[in-house]
């Protein structure tokens, strides 16, 4: 077991961080300028090994597994995306990472967003892709269900089924989705002062294409780029996202 603060390797050579009351697992490659990469929700940091890997000869690249997720520890209480900044911003320094280029894709893009206004100085530039933050739109459906939802529950019935992502998840994972999926950035979003490139898929319909706008129109200086595809636009349209990344980490290096 590591230390607080301390890394340890697996025989593998993955790499485990003791934050606080748990580990953290995470990879790194090249050297160089740092890149780090936040996975989506449900996922872990094989979801950009692939990107990591091609991106490793010109930098130092990191992917690392949020905590609940992939090979890391699950945290004693329930947390929100503010905790989850915190766990990488210690990683970060645990690393020596003094700043770093953020990729953050989804639940990660929230991350990256949540760190780049609260550490800014941390975050060279942010890459954002189908990026989670924005509190979606909602039919008057919804709103319905919803209601419906607790008064079965206050009869002592069961509710409607909710997210297939929630049904999965653990009691204390459950009170952590629901910290997530309810934290509005919009505010924060506005306030986004790094060089940003905002990628994402025409058929996304996880994170609709009004809330690529949104990040158009309130981060000064963003600059968007559509992909083919849908919530995963940078594996649907790979070749033109890794042509496209490279070109805007030259160009801002």
């Amino acid at each position: 077991m590591a230390q607080n603060n301390a890394i340890v390797c697996d025989e593998n050579g993955v790499k485990y961080a003791q934050i606080n009351s748990h580990r953290v697992c995470f990879e790194q490659f090249g050297k160089g300028k740092d890149i780090v990469f936040l996975h989506g929700w449900g996922a872990s940091r094989s979801a950009f090994l692939f990107v990591a890997k091609r991106l490793c000869f010109n930098y130092r690249v990191t992917v690392l597994d949020f905590a609940g997720f992939g090979d890391s520890q699950m945290p004693n209480e329930p947390y929100s995306v503010k905790k989850y900044a915190d766990d990488v911003v210690k990683l970060l320094d645990i690393c020596g990472i003094e700043r770093a280029t953020l990729v953050g894709h989804s639940f990660g893009g929230r991350v990256a967003t949540e760190i780049a206004v609260h550490n800014s100085s941390l975050v060279e530039r942010l890459v954002l892709i189908d990026s989670a933050g924005i509190k979606p739109r909602r039919k008057p459906v919804y709103y319905v269900k919803v209601a419906l939802h607790k008064m079965l529950k206050k009869l002592g019935k069961k509710g409607l089924k909710g997210s297939s992502d929630y049904a999965v998840l653990s009691d204390e994972m459950k009170k952590t989705f629901v910290n997530v999926v309810g934290y509005d950035q919009r505010k924060d979003i506005c306030k986004i002062s790094q060089p940003t490139a905002v990628f994402w898929g025409k058929k996304d319909k996880e994170t609709p294409l009004y809330m690529y706008k949104f990040y158009l129109k309130h981060v000064n200086g963003a600059q968007g780029f559509l992909l083919d595809g849908g919530h995963f636009s940078y594996v649907d349209d790979f070749a033109k996202f890794m042509a496209i990344l490279l070109a805007y980490l030259k160009d801002t290096d």
